[in-house]
C-alpha cells in the first residue's frame, strides 16, 4: 500500500476532491484499435518536418483548456518536473525508482517511445494497458471534440492529458514528468511541481529553440515556478546564468549540483574499476539532510553519473516538502534501474548496442561512455537521424569514436537519406563509410565487416534504435503506430 506524505510527523495524504469535467463523457470507440486510431490521427509535432515553434503551435491556453474539461486532473497528484536537452528520460527512471523503493506509488511520463506508444505511461514500471488506454480517450473523446471545433488539440497535448487522467485515476502518490520539446511552451508545463530538475543543456532542435545555448536555456526555464524549488546540473556559462537569472525574477530557489554558490550541493564523481562491479562510476552528493557516499551509478558513461547525481538532489527536495525519503531505500531503488536504447546490448553475436544519443553532446558522451565501458577492437556505427537535429555536430563527434560508418534512415518522416548524411560526413573527416537504404541493409553490411572482438553500434534517433529493438526482440504486446 503507498503511504501518505508526512509533514510534521503525522501521516497525511494531500488530495483534493475530484472534480466533475465539464463536457459530458460520450463513448466513441468500440474497440482500441479505433482509438489508437483516433489518437494517431491528431496533429503529431513529432513526425512534422515544417514546424514553428510559437504561441499559436504551442499553445498552453489550448493545453489548459482541454484539462480543464477533463476536471484538471494534474491538480489531483503531486508532480516533479524534468526538462533539458539530454538525460531527461535517465533521470526521470532514476528518481522514479528511488521514489517507488521508498513505498510510493509513482507515476511516470516519459516521450518519445522506442517501441510501445504504452512505454509513456507507467504506474511503478508498468505500462498503461490497451483497455485502460480505451477507457481514457472514450472519457477524453468529448473535451477533445468539443476544443477541435475551434483549435484541434495535439496528439502530444492528449498523450499529456492522458497521462494525467491515469495518474488521478490510479491515485499515484507523486508523478515524474518528462518534458516532450522545450520546456516553456511544452503542454506539460500546465503543472505545478513539487521540484524542478534541468538535465544538461546543448544544442537541440535549433531551428525550434534556437542555435545558442542561451536561447536554449531561456526555453528550459520557462518551467521555473515561483517559490518551487529547482536544481540544475553545471552547465555551460551563458546556459547558468539565463538560468540563475529566470530563477532570481519568478523567485524559485535553484540549486546546482557540483556548484560553489550559495545553496549549490557538494557533488562528486569518480570512474572506477573493480572485480564486482566492472567499469563503473561512482558518485558523493552531500547536502544538509542527505549524505550519499560512493554509490554506485546504474547507467554507464559520466553523463549518466551527473544525470544520477541530478536525481538524488531532486529526491532531497522532495523530502523538504513532506515526503518520507530513506537513503538505504533510495539506493536500493537506484541499483535496480535499468533503461531500455541506453547503452543497452541487444545482441551478442555479433555484439550489437543501441543507444538513443540524438543530439551532438549526446554523442560524444556515449563516445566516451563506450571507450569507458566497453572492450572492442573495432567499432562500426550504424547511424540515421532527422533533419530537425544539429547534423553536422553529430557528424563531427561521430568521426571521434567510429572506425566505420554505415549511413541509414529510419521510418521517420523526418529522416535525412544516407547519401546526404553520407556527403555531409565526408566534407567534415573524409573518413570511410557506407550507406544502406533500410536499416535491415545496414546490418547486413555491418556484419559482414565485424569479428567477435568487434562491436556495431547503432545511434542517432529514437526511431532507428526502436526499429533495432524491434528486429531483436520482436515480442511486444502492445500497438505502437497505424
Amino acid at each position: 500500500m503507498a503511504k501518505s506524505i508526512k509533514t510534521t510527523g503525522k501521516k497525511r495524504t494531500q488530495r483534493r476532491p475530484a472534480k466533475v469535467a465539464k463536457v459530458k463523457a460520450k463513448r466513441a470507440f468500440a474497440r482500441y484499435k479505433e482509438a489508437i486510431e483516433y489518437l494517431f490521427a491528431q496533429t503529431d509535432y513529432e513526425k512534422q518536418e515544417k514546424l514553428r515553434y510559437n504561441v499559436t503551435t504551442f499553445n498552453l491556453k489550448r493545453m489548459e483548456k482541454l484539462v480543464s474539461l477533463l476536471g484538471n486532473p494534474h491538480k489531483k497528484i503531486h508532480t516533479v518536473h524534468i526538462a533539458g536537452t539530454k538525460g531527461k528520460g535517465s533521470t526521470a527512471t532514476m528518481l522514479a525508482r528511488m521514489l517507488e523503493a521508498n513505498d510510493y506509488k509513482v507515476g511516470l511520463y516519459t516521450s518519445p517511445h522506442l517501441v510501445s506508444l504504452h512505454e509513456r505511461i507507467t504506474v511503478d514500471a508498468k505500462m498503461i494497458s490497451e483497455s485502460e488506454m480505451l477507457g481514457l480517450l472514450n472519457r477524453a473523446y468529448a473535451p477533445i471534440e468539443k476544443i477541435a471545433k475551434t483549435e484541434p488539440p495535439t496528439f502530444f497535448e492528449i498523450m499529456t492529458a492522458l497521462a494525467f487522467m491515469y495518474f488521478a485515476d490510479k491515485k499515484v502518490d507523486i508523478a515524474v514528468i518528462e518534458t516532450g520539446l522545450g520546456g516553456r511552451l511544452d503542454s506539460t508545463n500546465v503543472i505545478k511541481p513539487k521540484v524542478v530538475g534541468i538535465t544538461s543543456l546543448s544544442i537541440d532542435h535549433p531551428h525550434l529553440l534556437g542555435d545558442t545555448i542561451d536561447s536554449i536555456a531561456r526555453e528550459k526555464a520557462g518551467v521555473f515556478k515561483r517559490g518551487v524549488p529547482a536544481v540544475t546540473v553545471q552547465q555551460e556559462p551563458a546556459a547558468m546564468n539565463v538560468l540563475r537569472s529566470r530563477a532570481i525574477t519568478v523567485k524559485a530557489p535553484l540549486s546546482v549540483t557540483g556548484g560553489d554558490g550559495d545553496g549549490d550541493i557538494d557533488f562528486s564523481q569518480r570512474f572506477e574499476t573493480s572485480l564486482e562491479d566492472g567499469p563503473h562510476t561512482r558518485i558523493c552528493l552531500t547536502t544538509p539532510t542527505s549524505k550519499f557516499e560512493h554509490l554506485r551509478v546504474p547507467l554507464h558513461g559520466k553523463h549518466q553519473a551527473i544525470n544520477c547525481g541530478l536525481a538524488l538532489a531532486m529526491l532531497d527536495k522532495l523530502k523538504s516538502s513532506g515526503f518520507e525519503i530513506d537513503n538505504d531505500k533510495a539506493t536500493e531503488g537506484l541499483h535496480k534501474v535499468s533503461l531500455a536504447g541506453r547503452m543497452e546490448m541487444i545482441c551478442d553475436d555479433p555484439r550489437i548496442m543501441i543507444d538513443a544519443a540524438h543530439n551532438a553532446a549526446s554523442i560524444r558522451a556515449l563516445i566516451h561512455a563506450i571507450g569507458q565501458n566497453i572492450p572492442y577492437d573495432s567499432m562500426v556505427v550504424i547511424f540515421g537521424c532527422n533533419n530537425d537535429k544539429d547534423v553536422e555536430g553529430m557528424l563531427r563527434e561521430l568521426q571521434y569514436g567510429a572506425d566505420k560508418v554505415i549511413f541509414t534512415r529510419s521510418n521517420s518522416a523526418k529522416a535525412m537519406s544516407p547519401q546526404d548524411l553520407a556527403d555531409m560526413y565526408t566534407e567534415i573527416c573524409g573518413k570511410m563509410y557506407q550507406t544502406a537504404l533500410s536499416l535491415g541493409q545496414a546490418l547486413q553490411l555491418a556484419k559482414s565487416a565485424v569479428s567477435r572482438e568487434d562491436l556495431i553500434c547503432i545511434t542517432g534517433s529514437f526511431y532507428l534504435i526502436g526499429q533495432a529493438k524491434m528486429r531483436f526482440q520482436p515480442t511486444q504486446p502492445l500497438q505502437t503506430s497505424v
